[in-house]
């Protein structure tokens, strides 16, 4: 089933500075996609007197959503707000949530600015793995006002990650950089494949400064030096089909270590991205 068009933006909020960072990010998502802010909290709580559950109270959790709503006043005054506090886990929180959003945000849990973390069960990397819409995977640091980074690879997804791509560059007003990466045993670098592509998507983006670079090397170790400068980047999940589950190589890696924002664009029509 193709991710909502019409649904919300739903950002996972915590108590942590990084958790609450993301607000900001998504806040700025959903202003530039004129969609309503979701803020949803989830925690387990006790019914009962006693001592309170790891999590904190249910007065913690109006806090955190309190704050958080001052927060999106602020960065993005025009975007309708709305919290929600719910039971359990965050993740399975914003999996049912992905089945009606537009996109679901968290933060990266500061995995990105640990070099040898591989946190394979994180829940921003569980998220990106599972959900039926695309994952914003926010960070703690601000982005530099470089390009908006896609990772272009020739697969069947390929063609809906540039179009939702490109609709994210033309929103924010950014310069779009498209990437596709040769590995070093494969010959087909120069044959133009990216930029038909691009050019097929650029007619209808007319707003849109686009560049191509195809380049012969690791796709992992190219893109993560790319997004070092980038304010967003976007792949494909790789993982979209009948089973909705797992990310490839490149994903993970950019989901991992990117200094930049991060998009995974999945859980849409692959018809989404076909040029006219």
């Amino acid at each position: 089933m193709a991710a909502p068009s019409d649904g919300a933006v739903v950002v996972g909020v915590g108590r942590s500075a990084q958790a609450l960072s993301v607000v900001h990010t998504a806040a700025d998502e959903a202003a530039a996609h004129h969609r309503p802010l979701r803020l949803l909290h989830a925690f387990n709580w006790a019914p009962t007197g006693g001592p309170a559950p790891a999590g904190g109270t249910r007065v913690d959790a109006e806090s955190v959503l309190e704050q958080a709503g001052r927060l999106v006043a602020d960065a993005a005054p025009d975007v309708p707000v709305s919290g929600e506090i719910v039971e359990g886990s965050p993740v399975e929180a914003l999996l049912r949530a992905a089945d009606t959003a537009f996109l679901v945000a968290l933060g990266d849990g500061g995995s990105s600015t640990c070099p040898t973390c591989v946190p394979a069960d994180a829940p921003a990397v569980e998220l990106a793995s599972r959900a039926g819409c695309p994952v914003l995977v926010g960070r703690s640091e601000p982005a530099p006002p470089g390009p908006l980074l896609v990772g272009y690879d020739g697969s069947p997804g390929s063609p809906a990650t540039l179009a939702y791509a490109f609709d994210c560059a033309e929103r924010r007003g950014a310069r779009l950089l498209a990437v596709r990466v040769v590995e070093p045993d494969r010959r087909d670098g120069d044959d133009g494949v990216l930029e038909q592509a691009v050019h097929r998507h650029a007619v209808r983006h007319p707003r849109v400064t686009a560049d191509c670079q195809t380049v012969c090397g690791d796709p992992r170790t190219v893109l993560l030096d790319r997004s070092r400068s980038a304010q967003l980047a976007v792949v494909g999940a790789r993982g979209d089909g009948p089973v909705r589950s797992s990310l490839g190589e490149v994903s993970q890696a950019l989901l991992y270590h990117s200094p930049a924002p991060l998009i995974v664009v999945r859980g849409l029509d692959p018809g989404t991205g076909e040029g006219s």
